[in-house]
């Protein structure tokens, strides 16, 4: 039977099963919910409804819909970001979590201060909020820019090894 004829109830009715098969169908893996597809589809149905009656075939463009909807879901989804964490400048100015941050801080820096040979020095001009390449860094401690990575790593792995002793003592 023919659905382009019917009352929009009825065409509602029809077009019922065939939306929440294709939704199902289209959002299997996707991230999407078939539930919101067939909301969005829905909307596009009554819109079409009352600019202009109903489609020629209720059912290709029920298709065609739940396609282009489809997409514009995945779309989004791919664009949103889950917050796994609270936002950037949540807490920001909590009194609590900035004394946190500053004793952090003040721990790492005696930490560093304890370290043996040039590490102090290296480790404290890598964290200098000024920021310094390896070249004005290298240059500051008279060492060759390429043994730069190497002193790094060798004093992250005594930094390494310092902070998880203090954490085992304390």
């Amino acid at each position: 039977m023919s659905t382009h004829a019917l009352p929009a109830d009825e065409l509602i009715a029809r077009l019922g099963p065939l939306l929440a098969a294709e939704a199902a169908a289209e959002t299997s893996g996707s991230g999407a919910e078939p539930g919101d597809l067939e909301q969005a589809v829905w909307l596009r149905l009554l819109e079409r409804l009352s600019r202009g009656g109903p489609p020629a075939d209720p059912p290709l463009w029920l298709r065609r819909a739940i396609r282009a909807e489809s997409r514009r879901i995945r779309r989004t989804v791919r664009r949103e970001t889950a917050l796994t964490c609270e936002p950037a400048d949540a807490g920001r100015h909590d009194p609590e979590r900035l004394a946190l941050v500053a004793a952090h801080r003040r721990a790492l820096r005696e930490a560093v201060r304890g370290l043996p040979g040039r590490c102090p020095g290296l480790l404290a001009a890598l964290l200098s909020p000024r920021d310094p390449t390896y070249r004005e860094i290298a240059g500051e401690l008279g060492i060759s820019q390429g043994s730069l990575g190497p002193e790094r790593s060798r004093c992250l792995g005594c930094l390494r090894r310092l902070l998880a002793a203090e954490v085992a003592a304390g």
